[in-house]
């Protein structure tokens, strides 16, 4: 009765090993054929218990690179709102790339067909009288500048609010005055005055033992004037906002060789450096 019963179990064993060979792995059929054909029972016995565990493990396996490979994998799905982001982001950039690129286009256009300049500064004339300086580094003068700006453009007004100019020696400052606004017309020169005065004007001694020394040597001495104003370029529908323009006329020589002398420019007209 025990014999049966392992023969029955062996038979029952060798015909599920041979189910799942046919099913599961036709290459090695004859490999476990050949297997079956000697008498183990109890080996039999426990390749088909480990076979009926391994059975449902298998089939429920996922393919190969299935929790890797997302566009592969039916069970995952994507954020939408992820895939949104790079794409909004992309948009912007070239929405801002293409906005830089019209502007420079139009700007340039603007340019060629405009072809704006900066206008242009020339000292006329620049005169001293009754010129003091004390041992008490004080001060004195009264003085005139005379000037002319240029308008050198075919197609653009300019338009300047009041010009702020002052008179230095070195990087000392000894007066100051304000010259009224004016426009220009296209290749147009305006004549300017600017009138200084100074009454007991404190400068420091190296700006003192500088002056003397120089009206000592060469009865001259050099001054710098410098101007800044605000000016608006204007052609017909184009307009652009203030901009700061920066005059700078250097080395003014006048001849003034003792006190209470009158001086005026040497070396003719001066021309100044204009910046924006």
């Amino acid at each position: 009765m025990v014999r049966s019963a392992r023969v029955d179990r062996y038979t029952f064993g060798a015909v599920q090993l041979g189910h799942w060979c046919i099913r599961w792995d036709p290459p090695n059929l004859f490999k476990h054929i050949n297997l079956l054909s000697r008498p183990k029972p109890q080996r039999l016995l426990r390749q088909s218990a480990a076979l009926r565990h391994r059975l449902p493990l298998r089939r429920r396996r996922p393919p190969p690179n299935a929790y890797y490979n997302y566009q592969n994998n039916p069970y995952y799905q994507s954020d939408p709102n992820t895939l949104r982001r790079p794409t909004l982001l992309r948009r912007l950039l070239a929405l801002v790339i293409g906005l830089i690129v019209v502007f420079a286009a139009i700007t340039f256009i603007v340019w060629l067909v405009l072809r704006p300049q900066l206008p242009q500064f020339r000292v006329d004339s620049f005169s001293v009288s009754n010129f003091t300086l004390g041992n008490n580094s004080l001060i004195s003068f009264t003085s005139q500048v005379r000037l002319t700006a240029r308008n050198p453009n075919k197609k653009i007004t300019l338009s300047y609010d009041h010009i702020d100019a002052v008179v230095f020696y070195r990087s000392s400052s000894l007066s100051d005055t304000v010259v009224p606004p004016f426009s220009q017309d296209t290749k147009s020169e305006t004549s300017l005055t600017a009138n200084f005065a100074a009454v007991g004007t404190f400068v420091d001694q190296l700006a003192v033992n500088g002056i003397n020394n120089e009206r000592g040597s060469r009865g001259t001495v050099g001054f710098n004037l410098r101007m800044l104003s605000r000016v608006r370029f204007k052609a017909k529908a184009w307009r652009t906002r203030h901009r700061l323009l920066k005059v700078f006329c250097g080395d003014l020589v006048v001849g003034i060789p003792s006190n209470g002398r009158p001086g005026t420019l040497t070396g003719g007209p001066r021309q100044c450096r204009v910046g924006i």
